[in-house]
């Protein structure tokens, strides 16, 4: 899952000089190996969601299993559940109650869990800006699920989730996937979708689970068609 720097440039639509820049500045998660620098694409997928750097459409495609059919966010967020009011003061008691709320199967530890979206927020910040975060576990293979999970829970109150835009959250999307490619997969897709400000804008306004879940379905209709063109 390693690639280097021109790859990078290509997913990010940035010139190489612009990478080593980021490089010498510290700013971008590397790793030196020789005389080459390396990148790991789920850490530099979740820096650019931190980011708010745009991916390229190019990314959706080389992430996916050429196997499988990629699995659409909207049944993945049907899956997982949409969930109103959820309670919470930090980050800690809000991850609690979205682990005890989440549609999961029953030999899902939920306290590990816990643990383990505790400690990938401890790594960094899920939040994304605009008053939404997305948390998820680095290590998605050790669940052992069938099929990826999204779960969206809108919260009682907002709260600090020590966004880069300072706001606080109040829409949390948490993703359970099956494997570090569904999982870049899916993180790009729906950081992308949550970037386009009228798909924002509907999810974080509306109080209708199913107008949230067709607004996604649109979404991965959109997706789909712009890879089967190019």
């Amino acid at each position: 899952m390693m690639i280097d720097v021109k790859e990078v440039a290509k997913l990010l639509s940035v010139s190489e000089k612009t990478v080593y820049r980021w490089i010498s500045k510290k700013e971008i998660p590397v790793y030196k190996i020789g005389d080459t620098y390396r990148f790991n694409r789920v850490e530099l997928m979740e820096w650019t969601t931190a980011n708010k750097i745009n991916v390229s459409h190019k990314i959706f495609v080389e992430n996916e299993d050429s196997s499988n059919t990629a699995t659409k966010l909207s049944d993945s967020l049907e899956q997982g559940g949409i969930y109103y009011h959820v309670n919470g003061n930090d980050k800690k008691t809000v991850l609690k109650s979205i682990v005890s709320l989440m549609n999961l199967p029953d030999d899902i530890d939920r306290e590990f869990l816990l643990e383990a979206l505790i400690a990938r927020e401890n790594l960094g910040t899920t939040a994304i800006g605009n008053g939404i975060a997305i948390p998820h576990v680095r290590d998605n293979i050790i669940f052992h699920i069938e099929k990826p999970i999204i779960s969206l829970c809108f919260l009682e109150k907002p709260i600090d989730f020590e966004s880069l835009d300072n706001k606080p959250v109040d829409a949390i999307f948490t993703i359970i996937s099956t494997s570090v490619r569904t999982h870049l997969s899916i993180l790009s897709r729906l950081t992308y979708a949550l970037n386009t400000p009228y798909i924002r804008d509907i999810i974080k306004s509306s109080s209708n689970r199913q107008e949230i879940i067709n607004i996604i379905a649109e979404f991965d209709t959109k997706i789909s068609k712009n890879k089967a063109e190019k």
